[in-house]
């Protein structure tokens, strides 16, 4: 199993942020661990490398700007190859050799699988690439938080931009059959009958599908005026909305987090027209942003050969901010531990991240605002089709 282990001295501005608990045992050694479990390798490495190069880079920054009252964050990483019992092989093996106070998964499965042993057994602040409901039940998992809204929280800023769009529209759902598919779904259900929407079908196809003639059979018979996707990063959504286009459909698409980014625009082309998506977080092309700036200024410093960051890197190097907000609190009340980082966590109110998100509030155990942004399909860029959405 691959191990990796950076000692943070790099530069950049302090940010003054600010989050949750982590760890047993209180913070005694020269250094702040922090563990994570990435998938490097496997089918999502696409993702894992970017999300892995963000949460390292804004650790980086951190012990730069100072560390964390004078002692530097170690960042512990592995590769969980995106398969549950490798990822959590690898989870237990950093607990047990490394004891961090903060650890990050690759997935929802790890979280969901290691939940009762850190509410338990290891008491660490937690985070991941999932936007998980279920992870972000404060009740059952106190220790881990999201690092911005959850699915659910993506599907109803998307219908309540549809209800204002097109009041008592008909929407369909189109989702995987996975735990990632299903998350938001019957959440969502309720929105729409809050909202007046009438949700004319649901659609359930594997992630990759490439025969998806049925499922578009039935959308043709329903003729929805949105289709929101979840629980897919490619495949099958372009055969889904080429299908529809042939059958002369004026359907809106749109995606959550994981279908707003610009992999997905290129490989839809001009299939693209008018596609929508939801993302907590600002891109890469937003040169104007102070933090936008200061990650392509670190890249251009430190990657010769990067000159492109994902809205994955931007998700895992929010998480490092939000990591590195509550060390700092929980530092100044005392010992670093789960219960103070917790703490710290819960305090945080119009957290500053110089841009990169709205101003970050915590609530239940995640940060529930984001944007829609639509498509410009000839700059192959998503555009911020509305203001930061509050979800309470």
């Amino acid at each position: 199993m691959k191990r990796s282990a950076w000692l943070f001295v790099l530069p950049f501005v302090a940010l003054g942020l600010t989050m949750a608990p982590a760890t047993i045992p209180a913070i005694a050694s020269e250094t702040i661990k922090i563990g994570a479990v990435q998938p490097i390798t496997g089918r999502f490495a696409f993702a894992g490398v970017n999300i892995n190069a963000g949460l390292k880079d804004a650790l980086m920054m951190a012990n730069e700007a100072g560390g964390i009252d004078g002692k530097k964050i170690e960042y512990i990483m592995e590769d969980g190859q995106y398969k549950l019992d490798v990822a959590t092989a690898a989870f237990k093996r950093i607990m047990s050799r490394d004891n961090p106070v903060i650890m990050y998964g690759e997935s929802t499965g790890l979280g969901k699988a290691m939940a009762p042993e850190i509410a338990s057994r290891y008491k660490i602040l937690y985070s991941s690439t999932s936007f998980s409901s279920e992870l972000a039940n404060a009740a059952e998992n106190p220790y881990i938080f999201v690092p911005g809204p959850t699915y659910a929280d993506m599907f109803e800023i998307l219908l309540n931009f549809i209800a204002k769009e097109k009041p008592g529209a008909k929407v369909a759902f189109f989702y995987s059959d996975t735990e990632f598919g299903k998350d938001p779904i019957p959440a969502s259900r309720e929105v729409c009958k809050k909202l007046k929407l009438d949700l004319v079908a649901e659609s359930v196809a594997k992630v990759g599908d490439v025969d998806v003639t049925s499922q578009v059979l039935d959308l043709k018979r329903k003729n929805p005026d949105y289709v929101i996707f979840q629980g897919f990063v490619l495949s099958p959504v372009a055969a889904v909305i080429k299908q529809c286009r042939d059958f002369g459909m004026k359907t809106k698409f749109m995606g959550t987090f994981w279908g707003s980014t610009k992999m997905l625009l290129d490989q839809l082309g001009p299939l693209a027209e008018g596609y929508m998506g939801v993302n907590p977080y600002n891109y890469w092309w937003m040169e104007e942003i102070p933090m936008i700036k200061k990650i392509r200024e670190y890249t251009k410093k430190n990657y010769k050969d990067v000159d492109y960051r994902p809205n994955s890197y931007m998700q895992g190097f929010v998480t490092g901010l939000i990591f590195v907000e509550c060390l700092k609190r929980a530092a100044k009340e005392g010992p670093i531990n789960g219960d103070s980082l917790v703490k710290a966590l819960k305090s945080i109110k119009d957290m500053d991240t110089g841009g990169l998100t709205a101003p970050l509030t915590w609530h239940d155990n995640k940060f529930p605002v984001a944007k829609v942004w639509k498509a410009n399909v000839e700059k192959k860029i998503f555009e911020p089709a509305s203001d930061w959405i509050r979800i309470e």
